[in-house]
């Protein structure tokens, strides 16, 4: 094994080398092609190698790669905060701060919340309220506000306790009920948690529209967050929606939060901005949230020395104009649709496939004992195992969690926008052979035909 220096994720496994990527297809330097079946960490949402992505960044390279953003602006940044606002604002205008990764991005408006309310005069509403099963990022503000067990357990103690609320978590509601008889029951948590500590402190409410790393795409009914919404603004309380791997078009809507009738007062976005071309996320605010601090202290107290360089802000306005041109929102939605019935193909095939739930190219697997809801206990290790052996198989999945948050096992299947229905036969194909394989060395009481009597 040749030297290495490079921290990786698993400090003793071997990782190919990769040598190039084209469209939905990564190579490594053994000539082995992999169909990346989850656009890396669900952002290379453009495919690999784009013509037009590439001279964007060539071009404004020649112009000027950074200034400092307390120096100067650049036409380039101004231009990508007026266009996100376009695509994104509809009647609401929002304000763009441009930092460097979704972690940046959801703690800037962590800040930007509290920071919101001091500049009213409430200086006690500093506490920030999620639910479990939920993942907003790794610096220590961002993971404060994540509900995802296994990320948090090493640095308990450096975190605040803000996870409060159930997720909504249709597969398995803790109340035994069904959606629409259940009427947001989980939803009505929040109420109950902001009733408990007081709604003098706390200054927001944080979201994934549909939840991602810690849920494997747990997707709310109709209605949830318009129930939300409303108890936000009942006990003035902002509501922050997380769209680092949502937003941009992933769940066949520009935005995840479409899929509902609602808006968020602040918009942290990431991933699918860049497409993996570039390190950039952006935090969005609405007008009415913007306005006190402009008329206050007149600065929003966060940045970072990278905040909207030039080049990264280029690439991304490229990504949108892209988007744009290419109808990959609308190509997202009915793509989709076609994946997603191809999945259920194979849950009747596999009778550990517990649930196939998500929108859009955002679709997540969630895996159980054979023939039954009971969790894929943590021990079996059973995400690594299917992911392992879907990369030896030429397929990328991401892993995700699912179940109680230690026990469970869950993948995310989301390519990207640019595939094509021929392509899903192949990405189906593979995983299928993969699953074969688990099936046949993989001990499990009870593998058979899924009769149907789990659901």
């Amino acid at each position: 094994m040749v030297p290495t220096y490079l921290i990786k994720p698993h400090l003793q496994r071997h990782y190919p080398t990769v040598q190039y990527a084209k469209g939905i297809y990564v190579y490594d330097t053994n000539g082995k092609k992999y169909v990346d079946g989850c656009s890396g960490a669900v952002t290379a949402n453009l495919g690999h190698g784009v013509p037009e992505i590439i001279e964007a960044m060539k071009e404004q390279a020649n112009k000027v790669s950074f200034v400092y953003r307390s120096q100067f602006t650049s036409e380039a940044a101004e231009k990508l905060a007026e266009t996100l606002n376009e695509r994104i604002g509809g009647e609401t205008r929002y304000w763009t701060f441009l930092v460097n990764s979704g972690s940046e991005a959801t703690e800037t408006a962590m800040k930007i919340a509290i920071q919101y309310w001091q500049e009213k005069g409430k200086k006690g509403k500093n506490k920030i309220l999620s639910r479990w099963l939920s993942y907003h990022g790794i610096t220590l503000g961002a993971l404060s506000m994540s509900g995802h067990t296994a990320r948090r357990e090493r640095f308990v103690p450096l975190l605040e306790d803000f996870p409060n609320v159930p997720p909504p978590y249709c597969y398995r509601c803790p109340y035994q009920l069904t959606w629409p008889s259940c009427q947001w029951r989980c939803a009505d948590e929040l109420e109950e948690a902001i009733i408990r500590i007081g709604a003098e402190h706390i200054a927001a409410f944080i979201a994934e529209p549909i939840i991602g790393a810690a849920g494997a795409a747990l997707t709310p009914p109709e209605g949830y967050y318009e129930h939300i919404q409303a108890i936000c603004r009942r006990h003035e309380i902002l509501f922050i929606a997380d769209e680092v791997m949502t937003g941009l078009g992933r769940t066949g809507k520009m935005m995840g939060l479409d899929h509902w009738q609602a808006k968020a007062d602040i918009i942290a976005l990431g991933k699918g901005l860049g497409a993996g071309y570039t390190p950039i996320a952006a935090t969005l605010v609405s007008e009415h949230v913007i306005e006190p601090i402009r008329n206050g202290s007149g600065v929003v107290m966060s940045g970072h020395t990278l905040s909207a360089n030039p080049l990264s802000a280029a690439v991304a306005l490229a990504v949108l104009q892209y988007i744009d041109q290419h109808r990959l929102v609308q190509k997202a939605e009915e793509i989709g649709s076609d994946l997603f019935t191809k999945l259920c193909r194979l849950q009747q095939k596999f009778s550990w496939i517990g649930d196939i739930r998500g929108k859009g190219l955002m679709l997540g697997i969630e895996f159980t004992v054979p023939d039954t809801k009971t969790m894929m206990p943590n021990k079996w290790a059973f995400t690594d195992i299917v992911v392992t052996k879907a990369q030896e198989n030429g397929l990328l999945v991401y892993p995700s969690a699912a179940g109680n948050g230690k026990d469970g096992a869950a993948i995310i299947i989301a390519p990207p926008l640019t595939i094509e229905r021929a392509q899903l036969d192949e990405l189906v194909s593979l995983l299928e052979e993969a699953f074969h394989h688990i099936e046949k060395h993989f001990p499990m009481k009870g593998n058979g035909r899924n009769d149907g009597s789990r659901k």
